[in-house]
């Protein structure tokens, strides 16, 4: 026998057939399967380091190291022992010995065994063992662990023809098998089987005798189950809902995914119920060159009883199809065309409320096609809204087919500090029940801003336009100032502007200071309004964000005329950590003719109401935001809006609360009073576990609105629910009230469990 200490070199794999061992305990760590164990603690030896010398050119050759090697030249078997490490092609193994018997063609490695491939998945085991063809092997009490930390462990494993890969008593989990305190913990979740089967060719996991464990306890068996694995996305079934409510009973929702191509999916749904007929979802998702797309649809069969507030006797109980389509996509043709879409319809009025698919009670449609460059744009939409509200008639709704526009700046060069708009834009608006109206118009605007020496921004506006309207069945229309006169009808705008700033700043209290009066005169003829109909421009209100507009309607078939002055100062304080930032302002009109804005927008007088916000907010713990106006009279509060966050991204609330007290007519319904309050929490709990909470109640009482049959403290809704996540599993109950019936969406509880596990389905 011969014996060598201290042994290193390069050997051809030819000559030594220990090159085997690399290939299969690689072959048993591939990116798919490498994930767990039946004992899934790492284990106490190192991966192998990388070489400390070059590796050989050839592929063929063999870089290893070792304490002590031996030759038995009558049994001719070559035995290295003593941290034996070898290293070919990126692949490296660690080992406390390896014995390689020439005759027999067996290699075996012992103690210890690490190996890690290219990609740092490391696979660990006691014992190797190949014969000399390649083909075939085993390895005992192994372990692979992948770089991205999932796992998987087996009392033994076997590669066969084809590199197929079997292992037996398997265990998998991407969870984490040691806690914070890198103590070992058992991992949120497993699956653990009687055998395993990796296929590389089709890159899918299949088990037999399954089980998948929640926190170490056997909940759900699968006698037959599969996953794929790698990068791609593979068919298969997707993590179940459970769900129950006061309408529709127990329901079990089984989701099944299909991967139709590596940019196209479909994902189809059953959904059971123990209160209802089954009903269907279909979800298809297809990714394009230049765009993408997604379809989703619901349907079922069951009893009808929409545009009803609440169960009236005589409604039809015979069953019919019901169902929802959403669909949106948007597709760039080049760099300046596109075209898009949204479409959402409904069977009935209650189907989404019914089924909890959505709160919405109006559901808007829209196709667009846009060219958008530096100094240009271009659209043609079409819009169409479909109602969900049951005292609403839905051929009152406007379809708006098409609206076409077109702005073009240019003229920037010829003053500095100048630029001129124009604009170019028509509307065709029809009703199956009422009043169609079609409209054009072409304005051209010039802005010209210059900084003076003392500091004040001073911008110079001038703006003129001419429209021409079409408008049939006014009468259709039972608020007088939205109809306008039947037939065509032209108009012409004019104004200009002038607005000031003065920012004035500065060092205080330790931060910066700035403070911005502010002035605006603005002149414009006196314009007919009434004579064209208010089509885009109902829902007026004096805020702070419209406070210095040229034009306070928020659409087009209205313009402010008369001559007014606006008054208003920003004031802003940046602290370290904190930042204030408010304003406040009022205008006043010089004429004395009655406005064209209804009572109790705040600016129906020549003195407006006073309007303001205020935001505070303090690092990443305190967002609060006020918008306020205030009667100019009486002083009092006519709009009162509060939104606020406080606290961190783990716990925190959210609160608003918003009244509008205008006292409109009741005609006006775009108009109408109401006050409501929101509130939303999340506590963090404990390390993993968290309960949240959300309730909107609304306030609204009859004074505020006569139709209302609130009390002034109806709740509308509220949701609670408790939730555990960690690394790689979310578990989450929630109940969630309704406190509104409209005919077969009726108030009452549901509840909802969630159960989502990382890195299982697709």
């Amino acid at each position: 026998m011969v014996r060598i200490k201290g042994f290193s070199r390069n050997v051809t794999r030819k000559a030594l057939l220990l090159a085997g061992v690399v290939p299969l305990a690689l072959c048993l760590a591939p990116g798919a399967i490498a994930h767990g164990a039946q004992d899934l603690q790492d284990r106490a030896v190192e991966p192998p380091p990388p070489s400390e010398t070059p590796l050989p050119d050839d592929p063929n050759q063999i870089q290893f190291s070792a304490d002590l090697a031996e030759y038995d030249s009558n049994g001719d078997v070559v035995t290295v022992s003593g941290d034996v490490r070898l290293f070919r092609e990126g692949n490296r193994l660690r080992a406390d010995k390896v014995v390689w018997n020439r005759k027999s063609g067996q290699v075996v490695a012992n103690g210890n065994i690490a190996v890690t491939n290219p990609e740092g998945d490391t696979a660990y085991g006691d014992s190797i063992e190949l014969t000399d063809s390649l083909k075939d092997g085993a390895i005992e009490n192994m372990l692979v662990v992948l770089e991205q930390g999932g796992r998987i462990a087996a009392e033994r494993g076997t590669r066969e023809e084809g590199g197929v890969i079997r292992v037996d008593r398997a265990a998998y989990t991407p969870c984490a098998v040691v806690d914070s305190g890198n103590c070992p913990k058992e991992p949120s979740w497993k699956i653990t089987a009687v055998r395993v089967v990796y296929d590389p060719a089709k890159q899918r996991i299949r088990y037999t005798g399954a089980r998948v464990s929640l926190f170490g306890i056997a909940s759900l068996p699968l006698p037959v189950f599969s996953h794929s694995v790698g990068d791609g996305n593979a068919s298969g079934l997707l993590a179940p809902e459970l769900r129950y409510d006061a309408v529709n009973g127990f329901e079990v929702a089984l989701p099944y995914y299909f991967s139709l191509a590596p940019n196209r999916d479909l994902t189809l749904t059953p959904r059971l119920f123990t209160g209802a007929l089954p009903m269907v979802q279909a979800q298809y998702r297809h990714l394009l060159d230049k765009g993408a797309f997604t379809v989703t649809g619901y349907g079922t069969y069951s009893r009808r009883s929409d545009d009803f507030v609440s169960p009236t006797l005589g409604v039809s109980t015979e069953n019919a199809f019901r169902g929802y389509i959403d669909a949106v996509g948007k597709y760039q043709f080049d760099e300046n065309w596109s075209t898009s879409g949204s479409v959402r319809l409904a069977s009935d009025r209650t189907f989404l409320r019914r089924y909890d698919i959505s709160s919405d009670d109006r559901l808007r449609n829209n196709l667009r096609v846009e060219r958008i460059d530096r100094d240009s744009y271009f659209a043609i939409n079409g819009w169409f809204v479909q109602t969900l509200r049951p005292t609403e008639n839905q051929g009152l709704q406007a379809v708006a087919l098409p609206e076409i526009d077109y702005r073009l700046r240019f003229g920037q060069d010829l003053i500095p500090g100048g630029r001129f708009e124009l604009q170019a834009n028509s509307l065709a608006i029809g009703r199956g029940a009422g009043q169609d109206t079609q409209r054009a118009f072409a304005s051209l605007r010039y802005d010209l801003r210059k900084l003076t020496s003392w500091g004040q921004e001073v911008t110079l506006t001038g703006y003129a336009r001419g429209d021409v309207y079409n408008t049939q069945d006014t009468a259709a229309t039972t608020v007088a100032s939205y109809r306008g006169l039947e037939g065509f009808r032209g108009r012409a705008i004019g104004a200009v502007a002038l607005d000031v700033k003065w920012p004035l700043i500065g060092e205080a209290f330790g931060g910066t200071q700035r403070v911005t009066p502010r002035f605006q005169i603005v002149a414009a003829p006196r314009i007919d309004n009434f004579d064209v109909p208010n089509e885009d421009a109902r829902s007026v209100d004096l805020e702070d964000s419209n406070l210095f507009a040229l034009n306070r309607f928020p659409g087009y078939d209205r313009f402010e005329d008369s001559t007014r002055f606006t008054f208003g100062v920003d004031y802003a304080l940046y602290l370290p950590g904190i930042s204030i930032e408010a304003n406040v302002g009022q205008s006043y009109r010089l004429n004395s003719r009655a406005s064209i804005l209804p009572n109790g927008t705040g600016l129906d007088d020549r003195l407006s109401d006073i309007v303001g916000r205020t935001v505070v907010r303090y690092r990443d713990f305190l967002s609060f935001t006020h918008r306020y106006r205030v009667d100019k009279d009486n002083f009092a509060v006519r709009r009162n809006e509060i939104d606020a966050t406080v606290g961190s991204r783990t716990t925190f609330v959210t609160l608003g609360y918003l009244r509008l007290n205008r006292n409109i007519g009741f005609a006006l319904e775009d108009l109408q009073d109401r006050e409501e309050a929101r509130v939303g929490a999340r506590v963090q709990i404990a390390r993993f576990w968290s309960a949240f909470g959300s309730a909107v109640v609304d306030l609204t009482n009859a004074e505020e609105d006569p139709t209302s049959i609130a009390d002034g403290f109806d709740p509308v809704r509220h949701r609670l629910g408790v939730e555990y996540q960690d690394d790689c599993i979310r578990i989450g109950l929630t109940w969630k009230r309704d406190y509104q019936t409209t005919g077969d969406a009726r108030r009452g509880n549901s509840f909802l469990f969630t159960l989502a596990l990382k890195n299982l389905g697709r």
